[in-house]
């Protein structure tokens, strides 16, 4: 027994080398591991099976970094199967057109490999090319008869190009007809996607391709995102698309007062001529909403802060109902950068929900729930080591919290197989 201990550690090193090989494009390397593993079952057989934790083998760790004569020989010589799928149900596709490796893309779908396949989260080769831009693979992946309104958790790949603001891609997935309206499960659409990315250029192709511009998503419609950001380009195009000006919010405010109360003057300056008077407004000019929204909101701010003096001073939990709902109009809030940073994951726009989570943690580091929206961004960005800290840190300040403790598991599990070989490398 005292033998079997070194000998499976020298497999692992080896098996560790092979994924190691496939990874660097070290074609002769994998080739002379795979032969030396390979215990009578048969080449393809040995390698097929041979994979990480995550299920993730050759042609998954080829495809990643665009190794296309690892994978013309994992394919060709050995025929293994171009769609097997890792723990996340990734294909070796999925893997390739997510890091923007065109040739190795087109070289796999040359091989039969299936477009439409999605992952866990239901994103697929389409999604990710329109995400990234990539147009010269959005366009191949097209021409094989995909459909182009293919669902994801955070949408169509329409969607994705929009949230992301690429515009050539939204422009090329319009002339192969997706739908310009697609909802997400969060009522998210393209139009509202291209508003929060502030991208005009997207914007002004969905208004030209149909998109409604008066719906609501989280309880506000495009105008009042617009508002909040203050872009007078996004409102005017808005405004002329048909927007309306006089739309309310689920707060029950219309888009003037959410720009002025982001002391957004531009913003309120055009939509002022073309809103029907506020009656709780004294003063009915620009100069008087902008002070009016002010003044509301610094009294709503001193309502916030009498309540978490008390609070500090009490043993007993304030109800949510409590709280003055324009606490989003404190920047100093957590709870707004935690909200925040949720729904620009549901957007798409993770690098603005890491930065939100970010000042979550910073304002409130005791927060388990900010914790996990760091952990959350950083997961999407492919950060496994990060992510798996930050859910450390949440687990232990709630011990007992298992959407938490599951996290962190499973950002462990992601990070082991994203860069095991990678460190193994070095």
């Amino acid at each position: 027994m005292a033998s079997d201990a070194p000998t499976a550690l020298a497999v692992r090193q080896k098996v560790q080398n092979f994924l190691n090989a496939a990874c660097t494009g070290n074609l002769d390397l994998l080739k002379k591991i795979a032969a030396q593993l390979d215990e009578g079952k048969g080449l393809a057989k040995t390698v097929a099976d041979i994979k990480d934790a995550n299920k993730r083998g050759a042609i998954h760790f080829a495809a990643r970094e665009g190794k296309t004569e690892v994978c013309k020989y994992l394919l060709e010589e050995l025929k293994l199967d171009v769609d097997t799928q890792d723990e996340d149900g990734e294909t070796p596709l999925l893997h390739a057109a997510r890091q923007g490796h065109t040739l190795t893309s087109k070289y796999l779908l040359d091989h039969g490999a299936n477009p439409a396949i999605p992952s866990e989260l239901g994103a697929t080769a389409l999604h990710h090319s329109a995400g990234i831009g990539n147009i010269e693979l959005l366009k191949y992946i097209l021409a094989t008869g995909v459909e182009v309104d293919l669902q994801s958790d955070a949408g169509t790949p329409l969607v994705w190009a929009a949230g992301h603001a690429q515009p050539d891609a939204v422009k090329v997935l319009l002339e192969h007809h997706a739908n310009p309206n697609a909802e997400t499960e969060d009522n998210i659409t393209p139009l509202l996607s291209a508003v929060a990315a502030g991208s005009l250029a997207c914007l002004d192709l969905l208004i030209q391709a149909g998109s409604k511009v008066n719906i609501t998503a989280g309880g506000a419609t495009p105008l009042h995102v617009a508002a909040d950001n203050g872009s007078p380009d996004l409102i005017n195009s808005l405004l002329k698309a048909g927007a309306d000006p006089n739309a309310i919010d689920e707060d029950g405010q219309k888009p003037i007062q959410v720009a002025a109360a982001r002391g957004q003057r531009g913003a309120v300056e055009i939509l002022f001529p073309l809103i029907s008077r506020i009656d709780a407004i004294p003063e009915w000019t620009i100069d008087g909403i902008l002070e009016y929204m002010q003044s509301e909101a610094n009294k709503q701010l001193e309502e916030m802060k009498n309540l978490k003096d008390t609070k500090a001073k009490s043993d007993t939990t304030l109800p949510t109902s409590d709280l003055p709902e324009a606490i989003d109009l404190d920047p100093t809030d957590a709870t707004l950068h935690s909200n925040r940073s949720l729904c620009w994951i549901r957007l798409g726009q993770v690098e603005h929900a890491l930065t939100d989570a970010k000042a979550c943690r910073a304002l409130r580091p005791d927060w388990p729930k900010a914790c996990y929206r760091e952990g959350a961004a950083l997961r999407l960005l492919q950060k496994y080591d990060q992510a798996a800290n930050a859910f450390y840190e949440g687990v232990k300040l709630d011990p007992e919290n298992k959407e938490l403790v599951n996290a962190f598991r499973e950002a462990v599990e992601a990070g082991r197989k994203f860069h095991g070989t990678d460190q193994e490398k070095s």
